[in-house]
């Protein structure tokens, strides 16, 4: 026997209000036509749904079972609005996110978490790509969106980018490293210590390789490769290690101190980093609104970074940088 949804969430919503009345207000209809349904649900089921001479009013065994029934169905009714509504402002949903994984674990997973802190029923999905693979994802509708470092590519016309920070890479050392004490620091001193090699696909396989072109060698000692960020802070901090890394990177790991910026000038990639998307295409809602806390963040953040950026001492001393 199948029965009317809506005369179920009726005789509910009746029995709670306490009246017919009572519930056709509830509901936002009219006496008349609550009082029809409930006639209709009587003749369907063919047993009464209430009491009879019992005010206020009170249902039988059959019409409580039934109402338990109609107040699930207005309970999911609401949850469905409530979850068209939120998927509108992009309060509630899936971002599935791809990004490059130094910046990811640096930077993003902590804005990350204060976005959740803000929208706790959207739920993040990362995943650790480089460039090429998070343009094939975006393409294929796997991700709705990347944090990549760009440079200048041509990407065509089917994305759009939004740079979030300048690039800038320096190299990085345990903050104790002897060539922290060294000057002038020249180009041979980089060759006399181990290097740690980035991540294979990473941007900085190819800064390196300009980092080798200006120093007029053709390779490094590369005695660590292939590990995550945490992995090479690690070895940083317990060997003499070199590496290259994103300035931003080493400035999100200022508090723990474990590692330094060495003042040494390197070539500089004309790249920056930002979020990628597709052009022109539907986008969800809780994706928009986690790209503009992305963005929102490093607006204030890039700022901070400039200040400390600019506080190291490039070779020279300040008096000599200020002239």
């Amino acid at each position: 026997m199948k029965l009317n949804e809506r005369h179920l969430m009726q005789l509910a919503a009746v029995l709670d209000a306490g009246g017919v009345s009572e519930g056709a207000a509830m509901l936002g209809l009219t006496q008349p036509a609550v009082s029809r349904s409930l006639a209709m649900l009587e003749a369907r089921v063919g047993e009464p749904l209430f009491v009879k001479g019992r005010r206020p009013l009170q249902a039988t065994p059959l019409g409580i079972q039934l109402a338990i029934q109609g107040r699930s169905i207005i309970t999911a009714s609401r949850r469905a609005s409530d979850a068209v509504q939120g998927f509108v402002r992009g309060t509630k949903g899936l971002v599935r996110v791809g990004g490059v994984p130094f910046f990811m674990d640096a930077m993003i997973s902590t804005m990350i978490g204060t976005f959740q802190n803000q929208e706790p029923e959207v739920t993040i999905e990362q995943s650790y790509m480089n460039q090429p693979e998070i343009a094939a994802a975006l393409e294929a509708n796997q991700i709705d969106l990347g944090i990549v470092p760009i440079g200048v590519l041509n990407l065509g016309s089917g994305f759009e980018f939004t740079e979030i920070l300048p690039g800038r890479n320096i190299v990085a050392c345990r903050p104790d490293h002897p060539l922290m004490r060294k000057r002038p620091l020249e180009a041979q001193d980089l060759t006399r210590y181990p290097w740690v090699g980035p991540l294979p696909g990473s941007p900085l396989a190819s800064d390196l390789q300009m980092i080798l072109m200006s120093i007029g060698m053709s390779d490094l000692h590369i005695r660590y490769s292939g590990g995550s960020l945490m992995s090479v802070v690690n070895v940083l901090v317990e060997t003499e290690s070199l590496a290259v890394l994103p300035f931003s990177v080493v400035f999100a790991q200022r508090r723990e101190n474990r590692i330094a910026v060495l003042p040494y000038e390197i070539p500089q990639p004309n790249r920056s980093l930002g979020i990628l998307r597709r052009a022109n295409s539907a986008r969800s809602p809780a994706a928009e609104r986690f790209a503009g806390h992305i963005i929102a963040a490093f607006e204030e953040l890039k700022h901070v970074i400039r200040r400390h950026e600019r506080a190291v001492v490039w070779g020279t001393t300040a008096s000599e940088r200020q002239r």
